[in-house]
């Protein structure tokens, strides 16, 4: 069984300055502990909504809030809760597989994704109790 860390930020370089911008850079395995499969993004989520709330079995991710702000909530199978306020575009949240989360979106929130593996619906764990399951027997 691969050992993943826990939910944690990872600051990327913020290059520039106020009178010109700023840009955000990595490079294949360089902050990311792991080489990037897929990339999407979500944007123009009522802010009403919570989406997520699953965990996965093998896919790891990077959350970035490019625009607006996301507040994400992670929790392991031992019952460890996190939240996480994302708002600032060189900031990303590493998520690992064995989290459960969820993200709630300003309006105006665009969310990018950075992933280790191409979409498989049978890589996510959407309901809770099966989450419970499969990681506290790890």
């Amino acid at each position: 069984m691969a050992e993943f860390a826990d939910p944690h930020l990872i600051s990327f370089p913020k290059l520039g300055d106020p009178s010109i911008g700023y840009i955000s850079v990595t490079e294949q395995q360089k902050l990311l502990p792991f080489e990037v499969q897929r990339i999407f993004w979500t944007y123009y989520t009522p802010e009403s909504i919570v989406r997520g709330r699953h965990a996965h079995h093998v896919t790891e991710q990077v959350l970035v809030a490019a625009a607006g702000r996301i507040i994400v909530t992670t929790e392991l199978a031992d019952g460890c809760i996190e939240l996480f306020r994302l708002e600032d575009p060189n900031v990303g949240l590493y998520v690992p597989p064995h989290a459960w989360h969820t993200m709630q979106y300003s309006h105006s929130a665009v969310q990018l994704v950075l992933a280790s593996v191409p979409y498989q619906e049978a890589d996510y764990i959407r309901e809770y109790d099966e989450f419970k399951r499969v990681w506290q027997a790890r």
